[in-house]
C-alpha cells in the first residue's frame, strides 16, 4: 500500500474544472516531484490533499484513512506537512517563537510516529542560520531564511510525509543550492516528500519519481533517471 494515494480527484475554484481525473502515489522514504508549466495544477494538488482546496469527488488516502472532506487541522494531525509556496512565517514572532506555536502537542494517529525526531535543536542543526536568528522576528528574516523558517516550522509537527510548494522559487542561487542540500539532508533521513517545482535542477538530486501536469492532470510519470534522459517529454511538457 502506498504511504499517499491520490485517485481520481477532480478540484474546482468556482466553476474552474482545475484537477481532472488526477491520481498519483507516493511510498514511505521516496521524494516524488510534480512538475509542469505555470497554471498546469501541481500548487492546486498539494491544497487538494492537505484540504485547504477540497476536492469535489475521487479519493484522498493517507495509509489507507481517507482524508479528502477533512478540515486541514485534521489532515495535519494525521501527519501531513504542508509548506505553502507563499512561506507565510509569522512576522512578530521570533523564529523560536515561530518554531514553539507549531510543536506537536496532540496525540500523532498517523504511522507509528511515537518518536518526535523533529527538535528545535534537530532543526537548527539542519538550519544553523536559525540558530543565529533564535530571537529575531520572522518577518525581518531574507526570503531564503524566511523558507528555511518555514520548513522548520512545519517539521515540529513531527509529520509523515512533507509538501512543499515551489521551495526554490524567488530565492537566490547560492540560497537554493544551500536549500537543495538541507533538502538532501532530510531525504537522507527517510522523510516522504512532495515537491512541486519548475527548477528541473533544484530537484534532479533530490526526486526519485516525477509526475508532470498539465491542464490538471497527469501527462507523464517515471523515474527521475527516466525523465532526465527524455528530451523529448521535457521539451512537449515544460519547455516554454
Amino acid at each position: 500500500m502506498a504511504l499517499l494515494e491520490v485517485a481520481h480527484v477532480h478540484t474546482f475554484y468556482g466553476d474552474s474544472h482545475i484537477l481532472a481525473d488526477l491520481s498519483l502515489d507516493v511510498a514511505e522514504g521516496e521524494v516524488v516531484c510534480l512538475l509542469g508549466r505555470n497554471g498546469a495544477g501541481k500548487s492546486t494538488t498539494l491544497k487538494s490533499i492537505v484540504g485547504v482546496a477540497p476536492p469535489r469527488s475521487g479519493r484522498i488516502t493517507l495509509r489507507g484513512q481517507e482524508l479528502a472532506g477533512l478540515p486541514p487541522f485534521r489532515v495535519a494531525q494525521l501527519g501531513i506537512g504542508y509548506v505553502p509556496e507563499d512561506r507565510r512565517v509569522f512576522p512578530n514572532l521570533t523564529v523560536h517563537e515561530n518554531l514553539e506555536v507549531a510543536r506537536r502537542t496532540w496525540a500523532h494517529t498517523g504511522g507509528d510516529g511515537a518518536t518526535e525526531l523533529w527538535t528545535e535543536d534537530v532543526l537548527f542543526d539542519l538550519f544553523p542560520i536559525l540558530r543565529e536568528r533564535r530571537r529575531q522576528l520572522g518577518g525581518t528574516l531574507s526570503g531564503g531564511e524566511q523558507q528555511m523558517l518555514t520548513i522548520a516550522r512545519t517539521l515540529m509537527g513531527n509529520p509523515d510525509i512533507l509538501l512543499l510548494d515551489e521551495p526554490s522559487e524567488g530565492l537566490a542561487p547560492l540560497v537554493v543550492e544551500m536549500l537543495r542540500e538541507q533538502l538532501g539532508r532530510l531525504k537522507a533521513s527517510g522523510l516522504t516528500m512532495v515537491l512541486t517545482e519548475q527548477n528541473i535542477r533544484f530537484v534532479s538530486e533530490l526526486g526519485d519519481r516525477v509526475y508532470i501536469l498539465e491542464k490538471g492532470a497527469v501527462r507523464y510519470q517515471g523515474s527521475m533517471a527516466e525523465f532526465l534522459a527524455d528530451e523529448t517529454v521535457r521539451q512537449a511538457y515544460l519547455a516554454v
